[in-house]
């Protein structure tokens, strides 16, 4: 996570070279994942996320967004509706480290001039790249020999407020789509393990992160008009 935050940090020096209104705040919530065990609701936080978010904004409509994440990731078959996945009993925990760069859609015009309560709800994409452990079930209890890199879509949902002059409230999901199908281990990595596949190898993981964001607004006030 010092990684992560060190990076973040270099982004924000960079880009205070700009006139524009910058915001730089925190991340905490909830995570989950969908796989190939436990449960298969999208939204149901059950392991504690946190995170640094820096936006810088480029107009009423839209911000550029980065941000640093960390979360554990875990789930049991216990949890499933499935009666063949509880029957298995199946469970693993993972740990993710993520870095992400996108952009963020008001729908609403979201004027930082404003001293007055304002509100919108947004939309955000882009593409993280994080770090997780790569799982293998040997003896029914999953193992891991080493970590890798992947790529993942983010694809976040939410509502924001201004609530004073600089302080700035979003409530919001971000739905995940990885390129690998090991976050959980029942496709290992490792050619030589790949007889200890399971479930449906033809679909990738998720993860979800769900919560709340408080940013701090600061720097020159942006024009918003064109040049």
């Amino acid at each position: 996570m010092k990684k992560l935050t060190h990076i973040l940090l270099f982004i924000l020096t960079i880009s205070q070279n700009h006139a524009q209104l910058h915001e730089i705040g925190v991340f905490g919530g909830g995570s989950n994942y969908v796989g190939d065990i436990g449960s298969t609701y999208f939204i149901s936080p059950k392991d504690p996320a946190f995170g640094l978010i820096y936006k810088w904004n480029k107009s009423k409509r839209h911000a550029w967004r980065f941000s640093a994440m960390t979360s554990s990731i875990s789930d049991e078959d216990s949890r499933s509706d499935h009666t063949a996945r509880k029957e298995r009993g199946y469970s693993f925990q993972n740990k993710i480290s993520e870095l992400s760069a996108g952009l963020e859609f008001n729908f609403f015009d979201f004027n930082l001039h404003e001293n007055n309560f304002i509100i919108t709800p947004y939309i955000h994409s882009g593409l993280s790249y994080f770090n997780y452990k790569n799982l293998y079930f040997k003896d029914n209890i999953a193992t891991s020999k080493q970590s890798s890199w992947a790529f993942v879509i983010p694809m976040t949902i939410g509502i924001k407020m201004k609530i004073t002059n600089k302080i700035i409230l979003g409530l919001e999901t971000r739905f995940n789509y990885t390129f690998i199908d090991d976050l959980d281990g029942s496709l290992p990595k490792d050619n030589t393990l790949k007889n200890l596949s399971f479930g449906n190898t033809n679909s990738n993981d998720w993860y979800t992160f769900t919560g709340a964001t408080l940013t701090y607004t600061f720097g020159q006030n942006p024009c918003y008009c064109k040049n």
